[in-house]
């Protein structure tokens, strides 16, 4: 029975410690890229970045009174759920969370999938599952309970997404 205990405790210090390690990094950066993109878009503006959080939603806690962790926060309206259907003609870009350390370190943290349907202006946020480049990445930061499912984008990143997507692909090459 003690080695058992002694086992669980382990792999569970093991499982939080990254978790505990990240979650005191502060979000510093967010890069978007694409294929239809000529560069990625790098997000560093301390004003934007507040808004999206990379610790919090599914699998985040909190002791702050009002703390919802189905709140939209992120880049994700989790409060609608997993989104059962995606369209097929998204535009797909690869978003990644950058945070900084006590010691200065930037490292990255969470890799999503955005997926923008420029017939309807709907976004979509992507969480790699099992099986998927960037879940071992995600899983070490944050077990959601929710990987490989589609969500819905929060409203405010597609506002701050959109229009810098929508510019950088005019300014492309002819």
């Amino acid at each position: 029975m003690k080695r058992l205990l002694a086992i669980t405790l382990h792999f569970s210090v093991l499982l939080a410690g990254p978790s505990l390690v990240f979650a005191k990094g502060k979000t510093v950066r967010i890069v978007i890229e694409g294929a239809d993109l000529p560069k990625p878009i790098d997000i560093a503006d301390p004003k934007i970045l507040a808004n999206f959080n990379v610790w919090t939603g599914p699998g985040t806690y909190s002791t702050s009174p009002g703390f919802d962790a189905n709140a939209p926060s992120f880049i994700v309206d989790w409060s609608q759920g997993p989104v059962t259907e995606v369209p097929h003609a998204l535009q797909r870009y690869r978003v990644s969370f950058y945070v900084s350390f006590h010691d200065e370190r930037i490292a990255i943290a969470y890799v999503v999938f955005y997926g923008y349907d420029p017939a309807t202006g709907s976004g979509y946020v992507y969480l790699p599952g099992r099986s998927d480049q960037y879940y071992s990445l995600n899983v070490r930061a944050i077990f959601r309970g929710v990987e490989g499912n589609w969500f819905r984008a929060w409203s405010t990143w597609e506002n701050v997404a959109g229009p810098l997507i929508t510019n950088a692909k005019s300014h492309a090459a002819p």
